[in-house]
């Protein structure tokens, strides 16, 4: 089930940004947009479009929002890759934005990607106006300096702080960096429906965690050519993780340990809900 849906997210929200972008005018700063969403897991897409499901919510009806997290997740991913960042040279195995363009372009194209993403969730197709308006405030919370552009801070501060952090540090930064925009992506479907999110919202705190877990699992013993960017950069850097605090063993314990707090907490919605299951089980799978 789940890689047959996924694949159909993927397809689906591709199409929808080919569409977003398909008048604007043909210069650098559009032609590294459309550049930087090409490919992806598409994984946030994909909770949009299930957490939709799961409220009787059919993908048309949640496709912009789906967009949305992924021009958002986009724009995270330029700016994290800017030389003043993390300076990476490649992304999902093609030259980043500052190496393929210059500097100036992939600022000005994360920019743009971000309020895309805000643009795409005022579409009507997307409901009454105040189902829109929860959408664009639970964006913001999520990718602002109360969710991944915090996570961001202090993982900037941690490389130069004259500690590492601890575990429950690097816990609180992570559900800002990685856990924010995966928790809207759950919790959307409930918003669009105006339904009650806890229970996603349980859902996605699990599988953020258990994501960034295994992002530092593959840092350490990962393929390059399947990540298709630099790895062991962390370890290199000197910087906790959580390989690190609890090391590699324990590490892919406390993975499967979320993932089964993440399928319990769909319990709610029944069989209804084994694509969101069995993605939590692909989050600690997955080689890239």
């Amino acid at each position: 089930m789940f890689p047959d849906r996924l694949k159909a997210a993927q397809a689906g929200v591709q199409a929808a940004l080919d569409a977003a972008l398909a008048s604007r005018a043909e210069v650098p700063v559009v032609q590294a947009m459309r550049y930087t969403l090409q490919g992806g897991k598409r994984l946030r897409a994909f909770l949009v479009l299930e957490s939709a499901a799961l409220h009787g919510i059919a993908a048309e009806g949640a496709m912009p929002a789906a967009a949305a997290v992924e021009a958002l997740h986009a724009y995270s991913l330029v700016h994290d890759d800017l030389p003043s960042m993390d300076d990476d040279d490649l992304r999902r195995g093609q030259p980043t934005i500052h190496v393929k363009w210059d500097e100036a372009t992939a600022v000005l194209a994360g920019d743009a990607l971000q309020t895309l993403a805000f643009e795409l969730l005022c579409d009507p197709a997307l409901g009454p106006a105040e189902r829109r308006i929860a959408l664009v405030r639970a964006l913001a919370l999520a990718s602002g300096a109360e969710g991944m552009v915090l996570g961001q801070a202090l993982d900037i501060a941690a490389e130069t702080a004259p500690r590492p952090l601890t575990l429950d540090e690097i816990t609180a930064l992570q559900a800002g960096k990685t856990g924010a925009l995966i928790a809207f992506a759950a919790t959307s479907g409930a918003l669009l429906a105006a339904a009650d999110p806890a229970p996603l919202a349980a859902y996605a705190k699990a599988l953020g965690l258990a994501f960034q877990i295994a992002d530092d699992i593959l840092d350490v013993e990962g393929d390059p050519a399947k990540a298709g960017k630099a790895l062991g950069k962390d370890a290199a850097a000197g910087k906790a993780t959580f390989v690190s605090l609890l090391g590699l063993e324990a590490a892919k314990a406390r993975a499967r340990a979320l993932v089964a707090e993440a399928e319990a907490a769909l319990e709610p919605y029944g069989a209804k809900a084994e694509a969101l299951r069995e993605a939590a089980r692909f989050v600690v799978d997955r080689d890239a």
